[in-house]
């Protein structure tokens, strides 16, 4: 029925319900969520791309980025680790292990005590995702040296076009294949942890208190701060969320995937010269705090603005929760009994609420997280580096020398 509504709407905010429907709807469905918002992030680093080497390399990371927050967990967690170590319990106990470790970890249900070391066995696979994150940044380096015979940001970044140095890129392979080993080694030995907690978990105590590590880590060193105990549950447990019965990627997961993954950021930029280092310390705090909770907090703090006003007040409920598009036909049919009005007039208004309260947030993810943040870090990289060149000449001119511009020949030969 709200379907058949928003047909009725006029075209511009027909367009835009049907988007927002529709991104309510995909929450679930990984492809269209990897379409959206590979696109999302890529257009505007493609706009600003400064070189054919920079365009590629941020293809490649959007990509394989938005392959793993959204096709690993549900492969991972779901398909693969939830099966094998799941394989032996009842129907019952298996249904208990897409539920939260902090309900069952209160349960007088016996069963909940072989449950927990399972989903810690399950959650350190989890691993996989931010261990591959921090891979990923080598890998680009090494894909960048392989097609484009290039190493030096200075080249890549187009600020400068010097020859390469052969020692220099040897350095950055070698840094880049140390790194990608030593990322697989981590998720081999949490394989090997997670076997262990599996198979022992539920007899051992030292064990269960690994499991309780892993699961909620905030209950184990903030059981009398209520506030920061959920806080650290929600934001550094590496246990999965559940989504309608099945294993999808939680907010714990999340952070460990942005600051672990940010390792790799900077220990890549940084065998790449002090430009690419100084342009990621200057992207990747913005950049990864809104991925983590910024996002949640512009979208609460925009809501609780709009209540303060008075404005879409049968949108927002005291928890500032939106109902969906497809439950509002039942919002607008109540709203229409009360006020004696028609349900299209209603749904009309609801929908144009909807769509305001999303849009906002989406525009300002584009606009400034996306074009804003992308263009500015270029511009701030290219003035950074033109000072540089200064401070380089700056000796020579004091010095009294008549061709200061000889400082510059590595960088224009």
């Amino acid at each position: 029925m709200a379907i058949k509504l928003i047909n009725n709407l006029s075209q511009p905010l027909k367009t835009a319900a049907l988007f927002v429907a529709h991104n309510e709807k995909a929450s679930g469905l990984s492809t269209t969520r990897f379409i959206q918002d590979t696109a999302t992030c890529l257009v505007p680093k493609a706009v600003f791309s400064r070189s054919k080497e920079d365009l590629a390399e941020n293809t490649f990371l959007e990509l394989s980025e938005s392959a793993l927050v959204y096709f690993a967990p549900a492969f991972l967690g779901e398909k693969v680790f939830r099966k094998i170590y799941s394989k032996t319990l009842s129907k019952e106990a298996k249904n208990l292990v897409a539920q939260s470790a902090s309900s069952l970890q209160f349960s007088k249900n016996p069963i909940c005590k072989k449950i927990l070391p399972l989903k810690a066995a399950i959650a350190l696979s989890a691993l996989f995702i931010p261990l591959t994150e921090f891979t990923l940044n080598y890998f680009k380096n090494l894909m960048t040296l392989k097609l484009f015979k290039k190493s030096d940001f200075n080249n890549i970044a187009n600020l400068t076009q010097t020859k390469e140095n052969q020692d220099f890129q040897k350095k950055v392979e070698k840094s880049a294949k140390k790194n990608i080993k030593r990322a697989a080694s981590i998720f081999c030995g949490s394989l090997a942890l997670g076997a262990l907690i599996a198979h022992k978990g539920s007899d051992s105590k030292f064990l269960q208190k690994i499991s309780k590590l892993i699961l909620t880590p905030g209950s184990m060193f903030f059981k009398k701060n209520s506030k920061a105990e959920k806080f650290f549950n929600k934001y550094f447990s590496l246990d999965f969320a559940s989504e309608k019965g099945k294993l999808v990627l939680s907010k714990g997961q999340l952070t460990a995937t942005v600051l672990i993954g940010g390792a790799g950021y900077f220990g890549a930029s940084k065998d790449r010269g002090r430009q690419n280092f100084l342009e990621t310390l200057f992207r990747f705090p913005v950049v990864g705090f809104y991925i983590i909770t910024g996002s949640e907090l512009f979208e609460k703090g925009f809501k609780k603005i709009l209540l303060k006003k008075g404005l879409c007040k049968e949108t927002i409920n005291k928890n500032l929760k939106t109902p969906l598009f497809e439950n509002l036909y039942e919002t607008a049919k109540r709203i229409a009994l009360q006020k004696n009005t028609s349900i299209e007039k209603e749904f009309q208004k609801l929908a144009k609420q909807k769509v305001f309260i999303f849009t906002i947030p989406f525009l300002f993810s584009i606009g400034v997280m996306g074009f804003f943040v992308a263009g500015i870090s270029n511009l701030f990289t290219k003035y950074r580096f033109e000072k540089s060149r200064q401070k380089i000449q700056q000796p020579h001119v004091l010095l009294g020398d008549k061709n200061p511009s000889k400082t510059f020949e590595p960088f224009f030969r």
